[in-house]
């Protein structure tokens, strides 16, 4: 399977080698700019999931959950699965910028603020629960994806950011 996974990721890698942002066409301003910027942002978040997926597959990763909702429980678990006998749940956040201007970008980490912390560690609750996984080690990753035009992603895997095993992820009283 790993070498699927590094095919596959060759693939991927190779199609976002201009960014993984598609340019916009539509005219500045106006209601139909906005929707438009706001479909453009919604399909890089999913092409850089997308690239994420088998980015992680292609470093050891079981993937087991894309996508994680919980009726009831605002927020979502971007992927989830095993490194070796850790359970990971993996962030993914990314940022598609028009120039590289370093005085201009927001690293895509800083997004994962204590607050979505809180949401994360919550989805993590009621993911365990629906999945009766009852005892495992257990992390939060964050990989944050930068993409340039006309450049290949560049990617950080940041590992146990904020961690707590199944038990204390049951215990939290966020």
């Amino acid at each position: 399977m790993q070498i699927v996974a590094r095919v596959v990721f060759g693939l991927v890698n190779w199609a976002a080698r201009n960014g993984l942002a598609e340019n916009a066409g539509a005219d500045p301003g106006g209601e139909t700019a906005k929707h438009a910027a706001k479909d453009a942002a919604r399909r890089t978040g999913v092409r850089g999931e997308t690239f994420a997926y088998w980015y992680l597959r292609r470093h050891g990763y079981t993937i087991i959950s894309r996508n994680y909702m919980a009726p009831g429980v605002k927020g979502e678990l971007d992927l989830v699965g095993y490194d070796g006998e850790v359970l990971a749940f993996v962030e993914v956040k990314t940022r598609a910028y028009s120039s590289e201007k370093p005085g201009t970008r927001v690293l895509p980490e800083d997004a994962v603020t204590p607050e979505k912390q809180r949401k994360l560690v919550r989805m993590a609750r009621q993911f365990l629960n629906e999945w009766r996984i009852k005892e495992a080690a257990c992390r939060f990753d964050v990989l944050a994806i930068e993409s340039y035009p006309g450049k290949s992603p560049r990617v950080r895997l940041h590992k146990d950011c904020f961690g707590a095993s199944a038990g204390e992820i049951r215990k939290a009283n966020f």
